[in-house]
């Protein structure tokens, strides 16, 4: 299992989620859940990714990510086009646990409107939040 960490790169939102802004194009994004939020989840049994083309809403669930210990509801950090999914999580959903801000990342977004990242906490006030 990871290491507890937040990066500084990522901005995150109170649901434990957490989104990487292309710096090369700030209108594309990759988001995940934090550390915080598999370990709290456990081991991570099954991801259910949304199909690409769908749109996400800020604030609002968009899939789930079932662990031993329950079945939680991710919330988008920002709105935007699913371009693409994790499919290496369909056959290894553990890489959530292993390493959440690399290879367990769990969608690819084009931004709708990529202001909103303003309103998302940096890591030091993420860590803040949970201490």
């Amino acid at each position: 299992m990871a290491d507890p960490h937040y990066p500084e790169d990522l901005r995150y939102n109170a649901e434990h989620d957490w989104a990487r802004i292309d710096p090369a194009n700030p209108g594309e994004a990759t988001f995940g859940i934090t550390w915080y939020a598999q370990d709290t989840l456990g081991e991570v049994v099954f991801f259910t990714p949304p199909a690409v083309g769908s749109m996400l809403v800020k604030g609002e669930h968009y899939t789930e990510v079932e662990s031993v210990k329950a079945v939680s509801d991710v919330v988008a950090p920002l709105s935007g086009e699913v371009t693409e999914v994790n499919e290496a999580l369909s056959a290894e959903p553990q890489r959530i646990n292993e390493d959440p801000y690399g290879d367990g990342w769990l969608v690819r977004v084009r931004l709708t409107d990529p202001a909103e990242a303003d309103s998302l906490m940096d890591a030091g006030a993420y860590a803040a939040m949970l201490t």
